[in-house]
This record gives C-alpha cells, structure tokens and sequence, in this order.
C-alpha cells in the first residue's frame, strides 16, 4: 500500500513526522509539502512562477508552492 502524505503547514511541521512515522510499518509513504507554512491557501495553485521540487535528508520533498500544488506535483509524476 502507498500513503501520499501533504498539509499546508509546512514540510517541517512537527505532526507531519509524527504521522508519516507512525505509517511506516504500514506501507510506503511519501510526503510532500509546502516549503514553509501555506495555511489558507490550500486549495491555490501556483501559476505565475515555477515550481520547485527539493527531497530533504528525511526524504519528505518540500515545493516552492500551495498544498494543491505539492499533491498535483506528486499525482502526476513530479
């Protein structure tokens, strides 16, 4: 089983990492966010930049972008 893992506050949000740990006995996880807090903003896209992709050493992937934008990023094959 595979488990996409996203919020809007940020891929360095402390419950981001208490989740997808506790999920990883369970299936493969993958997490992808935002890379600073984006909080109302979650359903946005970003479309007057481009969008960067970067993997911190954790392997959580942080995007220069919305919660949509990450989710859209990893659904279509970033």
């Amino acid at each position: 089983m595979r488990i996409l893992l996203s919020n809007d506050d940020g891929v360095s949000a402390i419950g981001l990492s208490v989740l997808a740990s506790s999920l990883t006995a369970l299936a493969n996880i993958t997490v992808i966010a935002p890379e600073r807090d984006r909080s109302a903003v979650s359903n946005s896209l970003t479309l007057d930049l481009p969008l960067r992709i970067v993997k911190h050493d954790n392997g959580f992937f942080a995007v220069n972008g919305t919660p949509a934008d990450a989710v859209h990023l990893a659904l279509t094959g970033y």
